[in-house]
């Protein structure tokens, strides 16, 4: 990931105090980032379509894994992801 947006026109927006608000980056880098996501961690773009209770039943699902432990670090979410196509 920080190949694609170290060389991508990063942008920020800041407030009256100068802290970081939000972040601009071109439509390019943000639909690779869509791309990677959905093929590479089985994430979707949002399904307005999906039934409550799949929704219902993936949170479920989430949360018990928590409870047992099954997570994983967020520097191991990004392996194996890459943005730079």
């Amino acid at each position: 990931m920080g190949d694609l947006l170290s060389t991508a026109n990063v942008r920020y927006l800041t407030n009256e105090a100068g802290e970081k608000t939000d972040v601009l980056i071109p439509v390019e880098a943000w639909e690779n980032i869509l791309k990677a996501l959905e093929l590479n961690s089985g994430l979707a773009p949002i399904d307005e379509e999906e039934p409550v209770s799949q929704i219902l039943s993936d949170l479920q699902t989430a949360v018990r894994e928590v409870k047992l432990g099954q997570t994983k670090p967020v520097s191991e979410l990004w392996d194996n992801i890459d943005l730079t196509s």
